[in-house]
């Protein structure tokens, strides 16, 4: 399923501007509009790769972006939930993005990773308007879809609605406030997109993902299709949704977040008993990692040849000094020496000890903390935050197969210089956290404490007391530690009032001083594009932001 997803994907790779969408091709063989479907499954099937392909696009059609790797949506989104954070910190000074992400210090000016969220999350939407449009009852009709076809088309709608409800759910979670559109908004000639409120954004989502979700839906059952999402995926993003839904909407919804999570347990995942290997090159083959994912985007180093998701991940992690004849720590041949994680994270929540920056060696007692490379390595990022060699390298996405070892992979880490890994969007460890704070927050931490035992069972240690996950910071500390660096760092932050505010300090946060220091609540929020602002006049700035 994987690799013929891929082949659909390649089929269905020819591009158009999001404003071309409002126009048919003039080219009639280009796969984009009308021309494209007649009575073909394959046909329909390659539309809805061209959707989950937005994910893993490099095109730069429409952006303003000199890298095609820097602008593909997961890697954009990653750098802004985590390197402004005390997750990760990167030491490419010269990329224009990198001093105002690892700082807070971000204004108006566009910055290319937030403006790449920006516009990858609205052109991935306008490409599912017009799929949607593409496949009403009515245009299959015209066609002489069958029946037995038009009922197929209805499921792959369904999956096209999610994706859109998924980049909806990105752009509210940075921006709130963006112009909002479907199926069947107007579109074509000076038409532009309204803006939404971020609380408007939310209900359609959560209106959505609910039908989707539903009996009713004709989404797939739950682990039936992957890496294509299903019911479970539609669930497990409903479920963040109502987490967060204090923040995005302004009233909680606990227990709604609680239910969600109860549905997804009686939907047949498990927890993978290996923590490593839902991040390794066969994860999306290896069943014991796929029974854990909701929800994945894919990557093939031979298909995708992408240099952001997992490529990114792998390769930004080590410097090309770390990358030898004889070694290939994460299973792939480029060290493009950019991320690393600052040393104070990894003591604080994964209390190392006996770091050797000669051997490499150090000591931990969570299996969560076997992922850094520290040889050659200086501790401190003091004075040193663009000095890639200050920090600790994190290796938890790794190419080498779980059944393998690094010297078994060499031969082939030797040619390989994209991701093999499949990158988690949703999976059971992220769900096991928000039913354990939905449940605190609802009085009900005993129901939590099972849960939470699993996962500490999973990584070697002691399970919690209730006394303490229902300390503030213990939810906060354990989601760094199970999801670090799958992209949910700034939203956590965010939830639990730490991310702008002095109550926790990370080096480098809000501004030049090693200590770190609070920063404006405006900037839990990122501002709207100045060049989104030029072209749509009707679009306000969010506030705290200088209108050009």
């Amino acid at each position: 399923m994987k690799r013929y997803l891929y082949i659909l994907m390649t089929a269905a790779s020819l591009t158009a501007c999001v404003k071309d969408l409002d126009t048919l091709p003039l080219n009639t063989n280009e796969p984009v509009s009308e021309y494209v479907y007649g009575n073909s499954e394959e046909a329909y099937l390659a539309g809805l790769a061209r959707l989950y392909f937005q994910f893993v696009s490099n095109d730069l059609t429409d952006l303003q972006q000199m890298d095609g790797g820097a602008s593909e949506v997961i890697r954009a989104f990653w750098s802004v939930q985590e390197t402004t954070t005390d997750e990760a910190k990167c030491s490419w000074e010269n990329d224009a993005w990198v001093r105002a992400l690892n700082t807070n210090t971000w204004t108006e000016a566009q910055n290319d990773a937030v403006y790449a969220v920006y516009v990858r999350t609205l052109q991935g939407i306008a490409y599912v308007n017009e799929y949607l449009r593409q496949t009403t009852p009515e245009k299959l009709a015209s066609r002489n879809v069958d029946s037995t076809l038009s009922d197929k088309i209805d499921g792959f709608r369904a999956e096209a609605r999610f994706i859109r409800a998924y980049l909806y759910w990105m752009a509210l979670d940075c921006f709130a406030n963006v112009p909002f559109s479907t199926e069947d908004s107007p579109f074509g000639g000076t038409y532009v997109p309204p803006q939404a409120s971020g609380k408007d954004i939310f209900n359609f989502c959560i209106t959505e993902l609910e039908f989707l979700a539903s009996a009713e839906s004709p989404l797939n059952e739950a682990r039936s299709v992957y890496p294509r999402a299903d019911k479970g995926a539609a669930t497990g993003l409903l479920a963040r949704m109502y987490l967060n839904a204090e923040v995005y909407a302004g009233t909680p919804m606990w227990s709604k977040a609680k239910d969600a999570c109860e549905r997804i347990f009686s939907m047949g995942y498990s927890l993978c008993p290996d923590y490593q290997a839902l991040f390794r090159g066969d994860n999306g083959e290896n069943p014991d990692a796929r029974a854990e994912m909701l929800w994945t985007v894919t990557y093939d180093a031979d298909r995708t040849e992408s240099y952001g998701g997992t490529s990114y991940l792998l390769a930004a992690t080590l410097a090309s000094t770390d990358i030898t004849d004889q070694s290939k720590p994460n299973g792939q041949r480029n060290g493009w020496a950019g991320l690393r994680v600052p040393y104070e994270f990894v003591s604080r929540f994964f209390k190392v000890s006996g770091q050797d920056y000669v051997t490499g060696d150090y000591q931990v007692n969570d299996k969560r903390g076997a992922m850094f490379y520290i040889k050659g390595r200086e501790e401190s990022m003091e004075n040193a935050l663009y000095s890639f060699m200050n920090g600790w390298s994190c290796l938890k996405f790794n190419n080498i197969p779980h059944d393998m070892t690094e010297k078994e992979f060499l031969p082939t880490a030797e040619t390989t210089a994209f991701g093999n890994v499949d990158f988690p969007m949703i999976r059971l460890g992220e769900i096991y956290l928000i039913y354990a704070e939905a449940c605190i927050r609802l009085g009900q931490t005993g129901t939590a404490l099972p849960y939470m035992a699993e996962l500490s069972r999973r990584a070697g240690i002691d399970p919690p007391s209730s006394s303490e996950i229902e300390s503030r910071f213990w939810l906060m500390e354990e989601r760094a530690r199970e999801l670090m660096w799958e992209g949910h760092r700034r939203t956590d932050l965010i939830r639990y009032g730490f991310f702008n505010t002095d109550e926790y300090l990370w080096p480098y946060k809000g501004g030049d001083s090693y200590t770190g220091q609070a920063f404006p609540a405006y900037k839990c929020l990122f501002s709207i594009p100045p060049t989104e602002l030029a072209t749509n006049t009707g679009l306000a700035q969010n506030p705290g932001y200088a209108v050009p």
